[in-house]
């Protein structure tokens, strides 16, 4: 069973994987997005996703 934080993981490595070196545009697309509609735990989320990507591009 997936914890959140393994969750978070899991997603980073998906979106990396499928959008490359464009995965941090789509993720600021998303978050963008889910803040137009007023979705703060969706904006929450994604920006722990984004923090997951970062520390990959890091490493």
């Amino acid at each position: 069973m997936f914890t959140e934080e393994r969750h978070l993981w899991a997603c980073a490595l998906a979106v990396e994987k499928q959008h490359g070196a464009g995965a941090p545009r789509f993720v600021a697309a998303r978050i963008g997005a889910l803040a137009l509609v007023g979705d703060n735990a969706g904006v929450e989320c994604w920006k722990a996703i984004a923090a997951k990507l970062d520390a990959l591009a890091r490493a």
